[in-house]
């Protein structure tokens, strides 16, 4: 629904959000990469307006709220007072400490090249954008994650000050990536481990933190990679569900939770081991439908013999040997076509020509090509053997009439 200026808004009305302005606020604007506070609104008439965002307009000299009106009667003019979530911001607060922590963790690890490309805090996790061509090693997560949380536990007092650009820039303090900056700047300083130009909302003292994790690191563009962390309640919260994944396991497998890792490789090395054993069974099985089949061969006008048949129960990756195992059964002039349905309803089909049949002019490629699009699909390959698939396995009957009535029209039959 579009947006329309309103004079006032009623309890029980349609659910929309209301966008309330202010001169001035106690609530965070959205900014510089942190999410805007949440928390409440209410008036002395007794309206209550929950509130869900915020951000700037007017040159930063507006606070626009977004809302849901909870309860009374909301006016324009009306005054309210506000109340932040201070939960939600405790929350905030430590993941944006930590990730100026991690943006001198990285330049630490990995050199001072390294440089903000982006980044989101909010209350459940943080997201930091850097510049870096290749993807982290194990070894350097971890040790980014060490020094994070070693400069947490060291509990550092933030200090905070207003300061002209070029002053803070002298001393050494980061700028934030994409961020315009004016002739005064405020720097939030952790004592020898990181010095920033940020207007956001952060930790009194490092240790308020808690603790610190990395849950993900990986390219969102070419040069640009992306680590995702969590800090503080968010870090209790992701090790205590990761906690919960590992006992489950330990309880299905019997074992004890140190002892899951090596139960699931365990149980990998049995799977590839029995995968190997039913890949070489169907193989088998695939070998022996085949000698069955080349009985049914018929012959070619001119000489040679040719098997148009539909071969049951075989993966795509044995029919080409099986239709292979076949034509050189059948000779130099011998010509092969197998179709192959599998339980997903698609269709898998393979030719195989002699020389002599190829010589003649007719080509694997384009000629399962042709047959493929009976049944959906498509394909080729080599002159002598090729393999196409099929969508609609309920044409192969269709598919086989084709195949065996062009084998013939070439051959003149």
């Amino acid at each position: 629904k579009p947006a329309e200026a309103v004079t006032s808004c009623e309890e029980g009305g349609e659910a929309v959000d209301i966008a309330v302005m202010l001169d001035t606020t106690p609530f965070y604007a959205e900014s510089g990469g942190q999410v805007g506070d949440i928390g409440m609104m209410r008036t002395p008439g007794g309206a209550t307006l929950l509130v869900s965002d915020v951000t700037k307009a007017g040159g930063g000299e507006l606070f626009v709220h977004t809302c849901r009106l909870a309860t009374g009667t909301l006016r324009v003019d009306d005054e309210v007072t506000a109340e932040v979530d201070e939960t939600f911001r405790r929350r905030v607060r430590a993941h944006h400490t930590a990730t100026h922590l991690l943006q001198s963790a990285l330049k630490q690890v990995l050199g001072e090249g390294t440089s903000q490309q982006g980044s989101l805090v909010d209350a459940e996790r943080l997201r930091f954008d850097f510049n870096l061509p290749r993807g982290m090693t194990d070894e350097e997560l971890r040790r980014v994650e060490e020094l994070v949380n070693e400069w947490v536990q060291e509990a550092h007092t933030l200090e905070v000050a207003t300061m002209p650009i070029a002053e803070a820039k002298a001393a050494g303090a980061t700028a934030m990536f994409g961020e315009k900056y004016g002739e005064t700047v405020r720097v939030v300083d952790v004592p020898g481990r990181s010095m920033e130009l940020c207007g956001g909302t952060h930790v009194g003292n490092t240790a308020e933190i808690g603790g610190f994790k990395i849950v993900s690191e990986g390219g969102i563009a070419s040069g640009v990679r992306r680590i995702e962390a969590v800090a503080g309640a968010a870090q209790v919260e992701y090790l205590t569900g990761v906690d919960r994944i590992v006992r489950d396991l330990s309880g299905r497998f019997k074992v004890k939770p140190d002892g899951v890792l090596a139960r699931v490789t365990a149980l990998q090395d049995e799977l590839k081991s029995t995968a190997a054993e039913v890949a070489a069974l169907k193989g088998q099985i695939a070998l022996v439908k085949t000698a069955a089949l080349a009985s049914q061969a018929e012959s070619l006008p001119g000489g040679g013999s040719y098997l148009v048949a539909e071969l049951d129960g075989v993966a795509a990756a044995d029919l080409q040997g099986a239709a292979l195992s076949l034509q050189q059964k059948l000779g130099e002039r011998g010509a092969v076509v197998l179709l192959s349905p599998s339980s997903d309803g698609k269709v898998s089909m393979v030719a195989a020509f002699g020389p002599t049949v190829v010589a003649d002019g007719l080509q694997a490629g384009k000629f399962i090509g042709g047959v493929a699009k009976v049944c959906g699909g498509g394909g080729g390959g080599r002159p002598n053997v090729a393999q196409a698939g099929g969508k609609d396995a309920s044409k192969v009957p269709e598919a086989l009439a084709l195949a065996r009535e062009q084998l013939l029209a070439h051959f003149g039959a």
